[in-house]
């Protein structure tokens, strides 16, 4: 067991370095600052593609973590590129909050306020400070978090309406993307205020941010997670009246852990428990997404009796540290299993052994999809974050 549990945490280091090079080598955008918007999995770079604030802050996130994990200075530096084009051209600086996307020159393009992308600035700012204690990062984040709590919180039922108007004014079309419902509220929106708030508060143990914390995870106890089957229900109305019946698998599994990391930050051990408890519950369910080859598929669409047989990157990434979580929860060699066998899969089917990253995902025949390998969702946060979590896990173990 200590041998093969060393092999993969040297193979995930090795993977993680691998990650970072490509980001570190491919992506930089030498013209106008920055990162490029967009490299298709052939690796042609598209170098007028508009800018994401999502890539961004996952960036931010991805280079700050690794830097606090490794103390090598090229990382750091990233870091404050991405944080220095965060800060002067996605920062809203005459209403607050973040820009969607902003065009290849950095001025901005789509600006409406999505709250699932100004909590991954909240993420990223707050991860870059754990290091660099940069006081402007710090009071970017906090403002943030202001501006969301003023403008998208809930009163009446709690938690947070997915989108506004650049003005924070009402918006009919609040979807974050064109395959999700248009619905006040979303599991998805809420998951990474959740994992936002989380690490603000590493930063900033404020007693308001903490009641927040407090009130997301029982929000998923009491309504995002289904009490019959243990998966996560993906939209709800602004009264948490569930109107979506897809089973996201890799959204299940990531939820799995991000909550009980939030309640261990929080410190409260009566909430922990309970939330272990449904970690525990939420990682079973997430495991019936399981393919025979270690691979986990994408969604499972209830009305429509209907798989989608894709395997994306991030659900391996998040299926890696989820079930190897489970297993840390409950000393069930099945999870243990089911974490070494994403990791198979990913090696197998996904790592592009020629030109490093990972590719988006792969079919049921394991043909190479033909998406993005960096773009506004496709990032290095779930695979390079599976990789630091399954070093830490089990360095500590």
């Amino acid at each position: 067991m200590m041998q093969q549990m060393e092999q993969y945490r040297q193979e995930v280091a090795q993977e993680l370095k691998g990650i970072l090079d490509y980001w570190q080598t491919r992506t930089l955008d030498l013209e106008q600052g920055g990162f490029v918007g967009r490299i298709d999995y052939r690796n042609h770079v598209y170098a007028d593609a508009p800018k994401g604030s999502v890539l961004n802050s996952r960036i931010l996130w991805t280079f700050s973590a690794a830097y606090n994990e490794t103390g090598k200075e090229e990382y750091g530096e990233l870091a404050y590129r991405a944080f220095r084009y965060l800060a002067d051209h996605f920062m809203d600086k005459e209403y607050g909050g973040v820009y969607w996307t902003v065009d290849h020159t950095g001025a901005p393009l789509d600006t409406k306020k999505q709250i699932y992308a100004l909590s991954f600035a909240v993420y990223g700012l707050s991860e870059y400070y754990r290091g660099s204690q940069s006081e402007e990062a710090k009071r970017l984040a906090i403002e943030l978090y202001v501006a969301i709590e003023k403008h998208s919180y809930d009163p009446q039922y709690g938690g947070y309406i997915e989108a506004l108007a650049r003005d924070w004014k009402e918006l009919e079309d609040l979807r974050l993307s064109a395959k999700d419902a248009n619905e006040k509220k979303s599991m998805n929106t809420h998951l990474h205020v959740l994992e936002g708030f989380t690490n603000l508060y590493r930063i900033w143990p404020d007693e308001g941010l903490k009641q927040r914390l407090i009130e997301l995870i029982h929000l998923f106890l009491d309504h995002i997670i289904d009490p019959d089957t243990n998966h996560l229900i993906l939209f709800f109305d602004e009264a948490w009246k569930a109107k979506s019946g897809i089973v996201s698998y890799g959204h299940d599994i990531e939820a799995a852990w991000l909550l009980q990391e939030a309640a261990e930050v929080v410190g409260d051990e009566a909430l922990l428990g309970q939330v272990k408890e449904r970690s525990v519950k939420i990682a079973a369910a997430a495991a019936k997404g399981l393919d025979k080859d270690g691979g986990l598929w994408y969604e499972w669409d209830g009305a429509e009796q209907h798989l989608v047989k894709e395997k994306h990157w991030w659900p391996q990434g998040e299926a890696m540290v989820g079930f190897f979580n489970a297993w840390q929860n409950t000393g069930d060699e099945a999870f243990l299993k089911a974490s070494l066998d994403s990791w198979r899969f990913t090696k197998e089917h996904l790592i592009d052994k020629q030109n490093g990253e990972w590719f988006w995902g792969v079919k049921e025949d394991y043909s190479i999809m033909n998406e993005d390998k960096v773009g506004l969702w496709k990032c290095p946060y779930h695979n390079s974050r599976a990789c630091l979590e399954i070093m830490r896990r089990i360095h500590t173990n």
